[in-house]
């Protein structure tokens, strides 16, 4: 995975006509696609601070395998900005859709989160939530089935920190695929 400086990520944003907003959280989705490892990042981005947090925006294996829904397992559709507020994942705070996301529905099992499946949008409950919660997390397993996770409790904790400071009520999360700068 490429890592990426401020300016960087805001021109590509620019490129998408996705406006600058003095918080967002920028997730960045690695080419290589490594099946059940934590390969993406996360960036909470402020005009003071660009961080990074190591995450994952796939679905785990055990998912992509195993779907939760008929239709096949939600990959979040990336190069959109998507709208997210404070709430409850799995009985601890996270951060949940404010707004309908757009997934593509991953049907052939090859463990790969494919981009190439059935659009569908609405409501999917596509949570920013954390991984184990006290240790980092090396493999994705079920932590995903769709939501964009945090593999280090620590980092999520900070990321949570970040968004409460900021004073919004939203929060913009815009995915993008892993970029050449």
């Amino acid at each position: 995975m490429i890592s990426y400086k401020r300016l960087q990520i805001l021109k590509r944003l620019r490129d998408l006509n996705i406006p600058e907003q003095d918080f967002m959280l920028v997730g960045i989705r690695s080419k290589e696609d490594k099946p059940n490892v934590f390969d993406d990042v996360i960036y909470i981005i402020t005009p003071d601070i660009c961080t990074p947090v190591v995450a994952t925006t796939n679905p785990g294996s055990d998912w992509l395998l195993d779907f939760m829904n008929p239709k096949g397992t939600a990959v979040l559709k990336p190069d959109m900005q998507y709208l997210y507020k404070l709430g409850e994942h799995k009985g601890y705070e996270a951060l949940v859709q404010a707004l309908p996301v757009t997934v593509y529905r991953d049907t052939n099992k090859d463990l790969k989160s494919d981009e190439t499946g059935k659009e569908e949008t609405g409501w999917f409950a596509i949570n920013i939530h954390r991984a184990n919660k006290w240790a980092i997390s090396k493999y994705i397993g079920k932590w995903s089935a769709g939501c964009q996770v945090v593999a280090d409790p620590k980092d999520f904790e900070f990321l949570l920190q970040k968004c409460k400071q900021s004073k919004r009520t939203t929060f913009p999360y815009i995915l993008l695929r892993e970029f050449t700068v």
